[in-house]
């Protein structure tokens, strides 16, 4: 899930893309109506891939949190974040189970939902979007792999001596000097 792009603008209701930036704020486009619309630097804006929920042990990150919440629900929409306390508090349980109950707030639950259903319906929220992408790191082979070179003590010396010794500087341009 791309989350490192999604932000909440604070004043703003529902979520955003940042498109670009600019001198003085931002470019961002409304996930569920694709309007775009630019902010200024002084917005305060939260990045969803920097907010995590309380539990217990640790902070878990939102993406986690969205995830099991996706399972749970078979990637469709869940709760609205309109319900009634008990049915949010028993959805975070069923989220997240050993979630701070003092420092997770009821309004942290109807947001969660809410942002959970906001990504849903934008198609974030599919079960591609949750696989762990493994950065492809191409590795030189093994020693054993590689063809051994013959050095000899002579080439090795050549070969730190031209690694300590500075690169030529170019020769100077000569001029020549106009006679008027």
């Amino acid at each position: 899930m791309q989350l490192e792009k999604i932000i909440s603008i604070s004043g703003k209701p529902g979520l955003f893309k940042l498109v670009s930036q600019l001198r003085n704020g931002f470019i961002v486009e409304d996930i569920t109506t694709k309007k775009k619309v630019s902010i200024s630097n002084s917005s305060q804006v939260s990045l969803l891939d920097n907010i995590a929920m309380f539990t217990f042990d640790k902070e878990v990150p939102l993406f986690e949190v969205f995830e099991n919440i996706a399972k749970k629900y078979d990637f469709k929409q869940t709760i609205n974040h309109k319900s009634k306390s008990d049915e949010l508090k028993t959805f975070m349980e069923e989220s997240l189970p050993n979630y701070d109950t003092e420092r997770v707030y009821e309004s942290d639950i109807k947001k969660l939902a809410q942002w959970y259903n906001l990504l849903q319906k934008a198609g974030y929220i599919t079960p591609e979007s949750f696989v762990k992408v493994e950065e492809v790191v191409e590795e030189e082979p093994a020693a054993e792999e590689k063809p051994a070179k013959k050095t000899t003590k002579k080439a090795a010396e050549k070969t730190e001596d031209a690694e300590e010794k500075p690169a030529k500087k170019p020769a100077a341009k000569k001029t020549t000097k106009k006679e008027d």
